[in-house]
């Protein structure tokens, strides 16, 4: 499924971050996507999410989450493994929930901060999927408008990140066994 918000304005897109994790409460994946035995499930920051911070404390929570803070397509991707016992009403609420960021998510200001959002349940028959049963792949048309949706733990200032996101993160947490998130900004193909 594909949810798309037409955006008015042009906004600028985001980074990586793997921070749903420590709000959940559920445990790391390592680098290679396995449980990492010697990363606890709050996990020790890695260089990414380390750089993220000296970011936002060189340039303070206003610009960094700002919608013109580097503009450009940026991707969220977003997958869960849901706890044994979870119902099958109960992981369809975590998404129904998940979807609704796309017009819930906005700006004190009201503007929208998701530009789309796909979801679906994990169907290749590689056998590499590693326990992980539903992904997201959330789209920013900048760094600073991922960085205000993300939010806390990174982003702590009031009105500086975004409430829905945040109330979504508090929701699903109790439903989930492993979190992966993996951002990045696509890079233009290569001339032939």
């Amino acid at each position: 499924m594909v949810f798309s918000h037409a955006l008015k304005t042009p906004l600028p897109l985001c980074g990586a971050l793997c921070l749903v994790l420590a709000l959940a409460g559920a445990p790391a994946l390592g680098a290679t996507g396995r449980q990492n035995a010697s990363r606890p499930a709050s996990p020790a920051l890695d260089s990414a999410a380390l750089a993220v911070r000296a970011e936002l404390n060189a340039v303070g929570a206003a610009r960094f989450t700002a919608p013109d803070y580097k503009p450009g397509m940026v991707r969220h991707m977003v997958m869960f493994a849901f706890r044994p016992g979870t119902t099958a009403a109960q992981r369809a609420e975590v998404t129904r929930r998940f979807v609704a960021l796309t017009t819930l998510s906005r700006r004190p200001d009201g503007k929208a901060v998701v530009a789309s959002l796909e979801t679906g349940a994990q169907s290749s028959g590689e056998n590499a999927d590693l326990g992980l049963e539903q992904g997201y792949l959330v789209t920013f048309a900048s760094e600073g408008d991922r960085n205000f949706y993300v939010g806390r733990p990174i982003v702590t200032e009031a009105g500086h990140f975004d409430p829905a996101h945040d109330a979504f993160k508090t929701f699903a947490g109790p439903y989930l066994a492993r979190v992966v998130v993996f951002d990045f900004t696509p890079a233009a193909p290569a001339a032939p």
